[in-house]
């Protein structure tokens, strides 16, 4: 792959950044006794940036092991302690992708089934935009839905039970839910626009454009990021499969990405990326938050956060910083939940 330039993939989320460092430390509250806290920061990876190995998106496996998307390099990766990433596939080279924003093919998020079949959304600028199934153990890809190929499709999260997808578009600010079964003739089928509405859209210039982010799947709501507006919302999927109106959860999170719930089953809690200020934050139910991770500890513009019993896992994709230095970090989670 010929030498990737860093900030001009992201050149208006580039000329933010700076100012986002500034502005993330303006909403944090003080940590409180009864709240998790991230100990041990340690890098465990470290990516070839100039390979494309970009990690953008994760999902883990029951082992402990990690999937991985790398965007500039349209793979889909697992990541084992002490091996070299393997490459699980690699998505179809794009003749002339015009990818909003970013102006090339990339992977972005990716969800996992219980049987090890992965999905990653994938935005080109053409007609293979959309929502891919990946065969981990053949290597095969096929793509399952068309998305709009003037949107940026980024956070995707799997509903096993209702077999659907929903899939956030940053540019057209949507939750597509499409379903994980393709046509067996008519190919990849076109998405349901599942919510819409202010809340999800990007701010105008000079903001980076990018709004509805990062997805996760929780207690019968899908939970969203806004990135340009630094909100975290949350979204009721009804008895019938629409959507409820979307609730703001907390506001004040700078440059927002992906994000994940620290607990299983107790509350709401969410361990936040803020990409542009290489930090993690800890969000409070009651919509407030804290820097539990920063750049000293290793982070290099995160994009995404897993959790699996007390390790947390950030992947750095680190598409602002000098040098560049992508990585996968784990920490510690330390359980101090409060019951009031």
């Amino acid at each position: 792959m010929p030498r990737l330039s860093r900030l001009s993939r992201f050149p208006r989320l580039a000329g933010i950044a700076t100012a986002a460092v500034a502005l993330a430390a303006l909403a944090s509250a003080p940590t409180s006794a009864h709240e998790p806290t991230l100990t041990d920061p340690r890098v465990v990876e470290h990516f070839d940036f100039e390979a494309g190995q970009t990690p953008e998106s994760i999902a883990l496996e029951p082992d402990g092991s990690a999937n991985v998307s790398f965007a500039f390099a349209r793979q889909v990766a697992r990541l084992s302690p002490h091996h070299e990433p393997r490459i699980l596939a690699t998505l179809p080279a794009v003749a002339n992708p015009a990818t909003p924003i970013v102006g090339v093919a990339v992977t972005l998020g990716l969800a996992r089934a219980h049987d090890g079949t992965l999905y990653v959304n994938y935005a080109t600028g053409t007609k293979l935009t959309g929502v891919w199934r990946v065969n981990p153990k053949h290597g095969t890809v096929k793509q399952i839905a068309c998305l709009p190929k003037n949107g940026l499709p980024n956070g995707l999260g799997l509903d096993e039970k209702r077999g659907v997808l929903y899939s956030a578009d940053s540019i057209n600010g949507t939750v597509w839910r499409v379903p994980t079964k393709a046509h067996p003739t008519r190919g990849c089928v076109k998405p349901k626009a599942w919510a819409t509405g202010s809340k999800l859209q990007p701010l105008p210039p000079p903001a980076a454009g990018v709004g509805a982010n990062g997805l996760q799947l929780r207690n019968g709501a899908v939970w969203v990021s806004n990135t340009d507006k630094g909100t975290l919302l949350r979204i009721p999927v009804k008895p019938n499969g629409s959507a409820g109106p979307i609730e703001t959860r907390a506001t004040g999170l700078t440059g927002i990405d992906d994000f994940a719930f620290a607990f299983p089953r107790h509350d709401d809690t969410v361990l936040a990326a803020l990409i542009a200020s290489s930090e993690v934050a800890v969000v409070r139910p009651n919509g407030t938050h804290s820097i539990a991770l920063t750049a000293e500890d290793g982070l290099s513009n995160p994009t995404s956060v897993a959790v699996r019993g007390k390790t947390v896992y950030v992947p750095s994709a680190s598409y602002f910083t000098t040098p560049p230095n992508p990585n996968l970090l784990l920490a510690t989670l330390n359980k101090h939940h409060h019951s009031s």
